[in-house]
């Protein structure tokens, strides 16, 4: 009989591992040389050495280590010049040989490379033939190393002078590491060859062939000193952006794709309609064009007036690849360094490219989503809120954490498309920890059932009172069902705030507009269920009140995935996560981590909600 394999526990080392591999060999007839080979392999020391080494490496790594010396190769020599100094001792004279052996020296050479973070490759010498100019002032020989990444610069050509300037420095790319290259420097050489009548994109080829080092010699526009800080603006983009569709950009190679939502941080809005930016996460150092928040509302204005765009604030629209309303100045022609040279033509017209606006209502899940909004009379947005642009851009953001001790807990606010059944979602949670969790006790003009009491399951008023509170604007939605009418009041908000819990409301999602303040500061979670593209035509489903089973035809099913495209369509810039519920027992899970994280972890909240 063959012995049983060993069982590996996650606390077995990978030279115990490897021993125990070697033990299970066992030579058969059919494979008894490929068996004799691996043993042998796996009986070799050195491959033992080597899995030991990997493991103290490895536990080394865990502990976070950090260099007590960036000059231990100094510091050694320092030592042997002291022990030369005088007589030595046997021990000084093995510790002196150990100290200068080859091998030792290149052990410390490499510690102190590691520990200055010292990796660049040393750049060969200039030439010492270069032209007299080199003395002059105005002229400067800049070599830089060229590997796999763009040097991250684009060049034109100055249409009064002729000469070939550097347009853009990219922050974070190798010119803007270097700080040789500057915006404005006029390029004359390019490895001992004249550019002066050389088109931007023979330029771009030139450079793109060159391998190893790169030598330019330019002509200075500014002073080193005079290198701008980078800034610390962050944006939440409101709409998706693929430079490569968009014609109006100086250089498609050197612009920023991002998705509505990303968090990009704007390192340079040095050019008022191009900003360089980087997206919050990303490993990538360099940062790359986006359009900024000026140019793209204009754009998207001269797409309203020529038609091609309805008049309505409409978040996620992305631009067509031939939209118009860049001006002449907006289209610069440049070309990237070490990549390809682009050129941006003006734009042409073109025929309307985007739907209509969606005409569309919420789906009722239970009573409380049954409400028939009535706001004619409330203003959009409270008198705290300033007005928003006409179109969604970017939205200026910042980190922010409850700090212990603040007064009112953050509001969470759950929005859901047809099918989500929000309300039994939030419930569940709360019943589970009702000391963390509260609601906000909605407002009704029926009559008070006899198991029921003022405060618990309703706040029970009369008509006039419920009238009079619509007329202050003491409401964030209400409506009327079977003749009486419901509504959540901000008041009832603030009171599970009060207690220092964390209030769950779920809401039709306009009334984002008046809980979006910075005393709610709230944090918004879609909740849409997942549809799969075929469905079973036996599939069934709950009913909101639960218990009674329903069938779910295909025009359900397409209702539902209409409904959660039209309201991400009209309110996902709104939104800070999106929960795809599977199932009730893993959408709680899933909610439940995402406000224990909230109460624990930063999230990103628009700058106006924290300013004085």
């Amino acid at each position: 009989m063959r012995e049983a394999m060993p069982v590996l526990t996650a606390g077995i080392g990978l030279h115990e591992t490897l021993a125990l591999l070697t033990s299970q060999l066992r030579p058969d007839a059919n494979h008894k040389e490929d068996m004799v080979f691996l043993k042998d392999v796996f009986s070799e020391k050195s491959l033992g050495y080597l899995m030991k080494i990997h493991e103290r490496l490895r536990l080394y790594e865990c502990q976070c280590p950090a260099p007590v010396l960036h000059s231990a190769s100094s510091l050694v020599e320092d030592v042997a010049e002291e022990l030369q100094s005088k007589s030595m001792s046997s021990n000084e004279k093995e510790l002196l040989h150990l100290l200068m052996s080859p091998h030792f020296k290149a052990v410390l050479f490499a510690h102190d490379t590691v520990a200055q973070k010292n990796f660049d490759p040393v750049l060969p010498p200039l030439p010492d033939d270069l032209e007299d100019e080199l003395e002059e002032a105005t002229v400067k020989i800049v070599r830089l190393v060229k590997n796999k990444e763009p040097l991250g610069a684009t060049i034109r050509r100055d249409e009064t002078t002729g000469a070939v300037v550097v347009a853009r420095i990219m922050r974070g790319g190798a010119a803007d590491r270097s700080g040789l290259v500057h915006v404005g420097d006029e390029l004359r050489e390019v490895n001992g060859i004249c550019i002066a009548h050389k088109r931007p994109d023979e330029i771009s080829h030139l450079l793109s062939q060159s391998q190893g080092s790169i030598t330019l010699k330019i002509i200075p526009a500014v002073k080193e000193e005079d290198r701008l800080k980078e800034s610390k603006v962050y944006m939440r983009a409101l709409f998706d952006y693929n430079p490569s569709e968009d014609k109006a950009t100086p250089c498609q190679e050197a612009g920023l794709p991002f998705k509505r939502g990303d968090i990009l941080q704007v390192v340079s809005q040095d050019d008022p309609t191009w900003w360089q930016a980087k997206r919050v996460g990303d490993s990538n150092l360099r940062a790359g064009l986006i359009p900024s928040k000026s140019f793209q509302e204009r754009r998207l204005a001269y797409r309203v007036k020529m038609g091609t765009m309805p008049h309505l604030r409409s978040p996620g629209l992305p631009l067509s690849a031939d939209d118009q309303g860049c001006e002449k100045e907006d289209s610069d022609c440049e070309g990237y360094v070490n990549g390809h040279y682009i050129v941006s033509p003006k734009c042409k017209p073109v025929a309307p490219s985007c739907g209509q606006a969606f005409s569309w209502e919420f789906y009722t899940a239970g009573l409380r989503r049954s409400f028939r909004l009535s706001r004619k009379g409330r203003p959009d947005t409270p008198d705290e809120t300033p007005p928003e642009s006409e179109f969604l851009t970017y939205e200026e953001v910042t980190r922010y954490q409850q700090r212990p001790g603040e007064q009112r807990p953050r509001l969470v606010v759950m929005i859901g498309s047809l099918g989500a059944r929000i309300n039994e979602l939030k419930q569940r949670v709360i019943a589970e920890n009702p000391h963390r969790y509260g609601v906000a006790v909605p407002h009704t003009t029926r009559p008070k059932k006899t198991h029921e009491k003022d405060g618990v399951e309703y706040h029970f008023v009369s008509k006039q009172a419920f009238d009079a509170d619509v007329q202050n604007n003491k409401f964030i939605e209400y409506g009327e069902y079977k003749e009486n009418l419901y509504g959540t009041s901000l008041e009832a908000i603030r009171s599970v705030q009060a207690k220092n819990k964390l209030c769950i409301a779920d809401v039709q999602p306009e009334a984002l507009k008046t809980l979006r303040t910075a005393e709610f500061k709230p944090y918004v979670i879609f909740v849409k269920p997942r549809i799969p593209e075929s469905q079973p035509h036996h599939t069934t489903g709950t009913s909101p009140a639960g218990g009674e089973q329903y069938r779910i035809t295909d025009e359900d099913l397409e209702e539902m995935r209409q409904s959660g495209a039209q309201m991400d369509q009209q309110y996902g810039h709104w939104v800070d996560r999106v929960l795809v519920k599977e199932d009730m027992a893993s959408a709680c899970a899933e909610l439940r981590g995402i406000l224990e994280r909230l109460e624990r972890e930063p999230s990103w909240v628009p700058v106006i909600w924290l300013r004085p």
